[in-house]
């Protein structure tokens, strides 16, 4: 059963017209960036708020126009622009030790997207879920790549993964929380 997305029940499906969609997907990257520069410095992984936003811009935009946003922020950060924690931005950064996790984004927007076009996100129970699916999306190619760079899937579950746990369930939480929050106040 298809259900819409916050941002398609804002505006209609007729509204929805390609200058809008577009907008939406440079807003959505602009915010992915800026989430990135509220970051608690760490090696070789920095924390940072992207994590959600990113999964946030699933269950808001849709698995299509969430997918389109966060490979706008990939070409963005391959182009040089400072978009990447830190204000960085270039192919080599990109491809550096945390170049799996912004692989990662993508898959995880367009999972949280597709759940939440399948209601996911009317619910706390159903909601929290899509965000800990979302996380290991981003998790499991993060920390495959950072392998190569810190010798091993053991060290770079240890670096790349267990610190940020505690952190991506809270936010979890918080989406949990806000989105039927705001399904509730819009109807």
């Amino acid at each position: 059963m298809s259900h819409s997305t916050l941002v398609r029940h804002l505006w209609s499906d007729a509204a929805m017209s390609l200058p809008r969609q577009a907008a939406l997907v440079v807003l959505g990257s602009a915010l992915v960036a800026l989430s990135a520069q509220v970051q608690v410095p760490m090696l070789p992984v920095p924390m940072t708020l992207q994590t959600l936003a990113v999964l946030a811009i699933g269950a808001a935009f849709g698995a299509r126009l969430a997918a389109a946003t966060l490979l706008l922020y990939v070409a963005e950060a391959a182009l040089g622009l400072p978009v990447m924690a830190g204000m960085g931005g270039g192919l080599a950064k990109l491809m550096g030790p945390t170049g799996g996790y912004v692989l990662g984004f993508v898959l995880a927007a367009f999972a949280v997207g597709k759940l939440a076009e399948r209601g996911f996100d009317r619910n706390a129970a159903t909601m929290f879920a899509a965000m800990l699916v979302g996380a290991a999306l981003i998790y499991v190619p993060g920390a495959l790549w950072l392998s190569g760079f810190v010798g091993g899937l053991d060290k770079a579950f240890a670096l790349g993964v267990a610190p940020f746990v505690l952190g991506d369930v809270v936010k979890a939480a918080i989406a949990a929380l806000a989105f039927p929050a705001a399904w509730k106040w819009l109807r």
